[in-house]
């Protein structure tokens, strides 16, 4: 009998090599490549295909019905938002998460709902037992007492509940407890994972059946697991937030039947998570307006509108080297604020501990909060608090210059309906649309923003 061949496989990306190395050739990993016997031929197609299922012949385009693909709406409109309208059946989603922050929450009340509609549904747990899937399930409104649930951890031993069942969803929490009989390795290892999603992709493209896995992520926040079981699942979601707070932001990194750029908003209660439909209200229902080192930025999360509160103090720095510490907020980028704003609108930070928090638990990464941020920052400078009616919106290049953001009627639009009446932007935006109850204040750079802000101040002396 011919010798198994093994190889080696880097415990962070997945890639593989023939021979044990120190570090990974392809993420650059220390002491990550793990030993493990190859895989035996895929045989994923015969996992709940019937016997006499026809060969596929190739079809012309021209013979393809149009039109968008079948959604199956999840009745969780932040849900149904991010996903582009619903799962589409034999489609596979990867919606990942830390530890506690409610992907078996969500993916509970996503079967539940569905159950609800009439939409059969079969939840594969191999994390917990079936009585403790029912616990969690009594947290909510309604309890769904027809959904179908197995647990069970050989991925073989799902084939023939899913074959009696036929169900429209099969959920799958996670995909690191998961093993088949193929790979001689421990569950979670990058073998199984591999394995295991590639023969529920495969079976979920012969049955039509939209299939979820839940996955853990690494200390640096990636995917647990190769990478490519990212390229192998048609939709990647991730569920972000901070467990210290109530609030849960749900992005798709990867949607191949619908836009990468929604977000969905979720509040963690008692009753398990619960949509926010209008998160702006939320995430400043506890701002104090005129306290300095506070701005109101809009920010444009897919095609919603957010503001949100940056918050900036700056102190004197206790050591040699000044801080810089950023919470929601690339370090980096706030450095590089700090240095416009030294040099462009001479207002000096740089030998002072500068912190930065981004409220709410909420992660920025558009540049058109650079204004806002350094506003905050200007504001803690100087002690001087913004009026409590002005928010700012705008990219700040290395030149100190205020540049354009896209789409500022719909930004300069939801700060006036949560009554922000003067909106800073740049210069070259000042010729948009007028929008009623909103007043636009044009700035060419970063010290026409500093300007602006002590002349307020002196506007508030002379009263």
């Amino acid at each position: 009998m011919a010798k198994r061949r093994s190889v080696f496989h880097c415990t962070e990306c997945g890639a593989q090599s023939p021979r044990w190395l120190g570090r990974c050739p392809q993420c650059g990993a220390w002491s990550t490549l793990m030993e493990e016997p190859d895989a035996a031929p895929a045989r994923a197609a015969e996992f709940v295909a019937t016997p006499s299922a026809a060969a596929a012949k190739p079809v012309a385009l021209r013979d393809v019905a149009g039109g968008g693909a079948p959604r199956i709406p999840t009745g969780i409109g932040e849900l149904d938002r991010v996903l582009g309208g619903g799962l589409v059946p034999g489609a596979v989603v990867l919606l990942g998460g830390e530890p506690g922050i409610g992907k078996s929450t969500l993916a509970l009340q996503l079967a539940a709902s569905l159950q609800q509609r009439g939409t059969p549904v079969l939840y594969v747990t191999g994390e917990e037992s079936a009585e403790q899937i029912r616990l969690r399930a009594e947290r909510l409104a309604d309890l769904p007492e027809d959904l179908l649930v197995l647990a069970e951890t050989r991925a073989e031993a799902i084939a023939e509940p899913w074959r009696a069942s036929k169900p429209a969803l099969v959920l799958v929490d996670s995909i690191q407890t998961l093993q088949t009989e193929r790979v001689e390795s421990a569950a979670g290892s990058v073998s199984q994972v591999r394995e295991c999603a590639a023969l529920l992709a495969t079976a979920a493209k012969a049955t039509h059946t939209a299939v979820v896995l839940v996955g853990h992520v690494t200390k640096d926040g990636a995917l647990a697991g190769p990478r490519v079981l990212e390229h192998l699942v048609d939709v990647v979601l991730l569920f972000e937030g901070d467990r210290g707070h109530a609030y849960r932001v749900l992005r798709a990194v990867k949607n191949r039947f619908g836009s990468t750029l929604e977000v969905g908003v979720f509040s963690m209660g008692e009753n398990g998570l619960e949509t926010v439909e209008n998160p702006s209200e939320l995430f400043l229902a506890e701002r104090r307006a005129g306290s300095p080192g506070s701005c109101v930025v809009p920010l444009l999360e897919g095609t919603r509108p957010i503001l949100l509160e940056v918050q900036a103090l700056v102190a004197p720095a206790s050591y040699g080297t000044a801080r810089r510490t950023a919470i929601g907020f690339d370090e980096g980028r706030l450095a590089l604020l700090l240095a416009v704003l030294a040099r462009r609108g001479d207002i000096d930070a740089l030998a002072s501990d500068v912190y930065l928090n981004a409220t709410g638990g909420v992660r920025i990464t558009e540049p058109a909060a650079d204004l806002g941020v350094l506003l905050a920052v200007a504001s803690s400078r100087l002690d001087l608090p913004l009026p409590g009616d002005a928010a700012a919106i705008g990219e700040v290049g290395l030149g100190g210059e205020v540049r354009r953001v896209a789409r500022l009627e719909p930004r300069v639009r939801e700060a006036a309906r949560l009554g922000f009446t003067r909106i800073l932007v740049p210069r070259a935006s000042a010729n948009e649309k007028a929008i009623a109850g909103a007043t636009l204040v044009p700035v060419e750079s970063v010290s026409d923003a500093v300007a602006w802000l002590l002349a307020q101040d002196a506007s508030r002396a002379h009263r």
